[in-house]
């Protein structure tokens, strides 16, 4: 791994920390393609802490790049290196420069709970929202 890349936030009060590409020779991502990024970081978070591979905004807005699994969910049992998997919706060719930022990184605590599943709808409890889904809200 890359020494010189380091788990930081930009500001103090950021949630998310900066996931940079630890590559050795510029990339290039043209529209339409995506393309996994090493980040030369591999963390062990304590039981139910949940990380996020999260996209950075700058990069959306500008250019059209995101994190193609959005949010990329690292499991608490993983032990591998961080990678982000990057996607081009831009119009154009997207280049990526070594130790450029490229996603960021949030913890979350995750609940250790106990779920029932049920058959039937039918037994579920009423809500105002019921079964209503997609565009159901305002």
């Amino acid at each position: 791994f890359n020494n010189n890349i380091t788990l930081e936030k930009s500001h103090t009060l950021d949630s998310g920390y900066d996931l940079q590409a630890d590559i050795e020779h510029t990339l290039h991502l043209p529209p339409g393609d995506y393309i996994l990024i090493p980040t030369g970081i591999t963390i062990e978070p304590p039981k139910n802490i949940d990380s996020q591979v999260r996209p950075r905004s700058g990069l959306a807005i500008n250019n059209g790049i995101t994190v193609l699994n959005t949010p990329g969910t690292i499991d608490s049992g993983f032990r591998g290196e961080i990678k982000v998997i990057l996607i081009n919706h831009g119009k154009n060719i997207f280049t990526i420069i070594p130790g450029m930022k490229i996603a960021q990184l949030v913890f979350s605590k995750s609940l250790d709970t106990n779920t029932i599943l049920l058959e039937n709808h039918e037994t579920l409890s009423e809500t105002y929202r019921g079964q209503s889904g997609f565009g159901s809200t305002d």
